[in-house]
């Protein structure tokens, strides 16, 4: 590492931010950067579209000369990735693989076989061809931090999550890499307003909601949760009897009126069936199951209480940001120094030797944290960050019928990962059979239609051996 420590600080640390033109995770990292005194250093920003990096070297720059900010950094465009990750001691990465056009194909064309997906980035058809374009600019960023930055800590926010990690360590298999997402937290979120409202305790603090993950990405599971001494499953099991048919409702924010919201009639249903409590998104969950479940129609996907969220919407949304962009760099708007509740900075200072951290992360399942599932699968579990190290935690086995939902996954996973390396196109035709959201819903001559044209949709950003 080539930054300094001393008295409870770090200086000069070195960040690339891949993806550094993002609109919307930047501005949350270069927030919770800003709003951090006991970190200062630079950030180099590569997007290949660098005129993106640029706006945000304006506007993080602009952060740090605020009289509100406690951060000191200074933001530079780098210009290749071999500039942005030379001597880096961290990298971001946070792409977008490919356009919203793509992912227009991703989403709505299995929809003509009524295969119907709320993300579309991880499981699914959805998924599956996302992985195909993501995973070739995986392989690369992998092998340039091989070549220029081999001892750096790599935190990746991209989807699909588990496919992203899981490449970045078969390219690299020294790579100190592993995955963060905040579905857990918003499981905590839930946990905390039912233990307030049940127990009637006020202003619980979501972190002292204290849990065992253990799953893959985005169907992750809890096992125990309590909160001071408390078992929070029969409080969990008891707000279920008496208001399953309406759900949880988040405080301030209505199922009915965005696209990201949900009632968690999804994790209700799931507890119901399994005993453990879903950690994720109802809009994510219901893509890992059967398609004859929670996703068999629009009228279903409404019974349950979230949505489909359509291409479209992102559209237009990207035209908000964009337009936001812009009045950021003219200083027309400012950014609120507020918390967002995301772990990044946090895990990024336990790393540096400043705290002690457990948080769930996306890391190969190597110590076995999940004994009933193969070393080979990236697994989401809680683990301690300390000074230059992750440990896992041993989260146990998984029960076996949930094992059952987790495996075609892990399995797929496998499968997904060849076939992108090697432009098999059988192996993503099997991978499209053994998807639980496709299994059973179409013949196969339909199944291997829908999957050529949905390659085809993305071709510009496959490999020549696709074509």
């Amino acid at each position: 590492m080539n930054y300094d420590v001393s008295a409870d600080k770090v200086t000069d640390l070195q960040i690339a931010y891949i993806g550094g033109g993002s609109r919307g995770w930047a501005w949350t990292f270069m927030t919770d950067l800003s709003m951090e005194d006991s970190l200062s250093g630079t950030i180099r920003l590569y997007d290949i579209d660098e005129k993106a990096a640029k706006n945000n070297e304006i506007i993080g720059n602009h952060l740090t000369a605020r009289s509100d900010t406690r951060g000191d950094w200074n933001y530079v465009t780098s210009h290749s990735l071999k500039e942005a990750l030379t001597g880096a001691d961290f990298v971001v990465i946070s792409i977008l693989p490919g356009t919203f056009d793509e992912m227009a194909s991703d989403v709505h064309l299995p929809e003509r076989l009524g295969i119907y997906q709320s993300v579309g980035d991880t499981a699914g058809p959805g998924g599956i061809i996302r992985a195909l374009r993501t995973i070739p600019m995986f392989v690369e960023i992998a092998e340039a931090v091989r070549d220029y930055s081999p001892d750096a800590w790599v935190i990746n926010y991209t989807n699909p999550m588990t496919l992203c990690v899981k490449t970045l360590y078969h390219v690299f298999p020294r790579i100190k890499a592993f995955g963060c997402c905040h579905e857990v937290f918003g499981t905590q979120k839930v946990l905390k307003g039912i233990c307030e409202k049940a127990l009637d305790i006020r202003d619980i603090d979501r972190r002292d909601i204290r849990v065992n993950v253990l799953g893959i990405n985005h169907f992750t599971w809890f096992d125990q949760a309590s909160y001071k001494g408390i078992d929070l499953f029969p409080v969990y099991r008891r707000y279920i009897e008496e208001h399953f048919e309406e759900g949880y409702q988040e405080p301030d924010r209505s199922w009915m009126n965005s696209t990201f919201n949900c009632a968690h009639r999804v994790k209700f249903d799931l507890f119901n069936r399994f005993g453990l409590i879903a950690a994720a998104g109802d809009r994510h969950l219901a893509e890992f199951m059967p398609g004859s479940e929670y996703l068999k129609d629009p009228d279903t996907v409404k019974s349950w209480k979230f949505g489909l969220t359509t291409v479209d919407w992102r559209k237009e949304n990207l035209k908000n940001r964009l337009a936001r962009s812009a009045r950021l760099v003219g200083q027309e708007e400012e950014i609120p120094l507020e918390p967002t509740g995301e772990e990044g900075i946090l895990l990024i200072r336990a790393l540096c030797g400043l705290d002690r951290v457990i948080s769930n992360v996306n890391i190969p399942n190597t110590m076995l944290q999940i004994p009933n599932l193969p070393a080979s699968a990236v697994v989401e579990t809680n683990a301690v960050f300390g000074r230059d190290s992750i440990k896992p935690v041993a989260a146990g086995s998984l029960p076996d019928d949930v094992l059952a939902l987790i495996r075609p996954h892990t399995d797929n996973h496998e499968i997904v990962l060849k076939a992108a390396l090697t432009c098999d196109r059988e192996l993503i035709y099997e991978a499209f059979r053994r998807d639980p959201l496709v299994k059973g819903r179409a013949a196969d001559g339909d199944i291997r239609k829908l999957a050529d044209d949905m390659i085809a949709n993305t071709m510009s950003y496959l490999p020549d051996g696709w074509k």
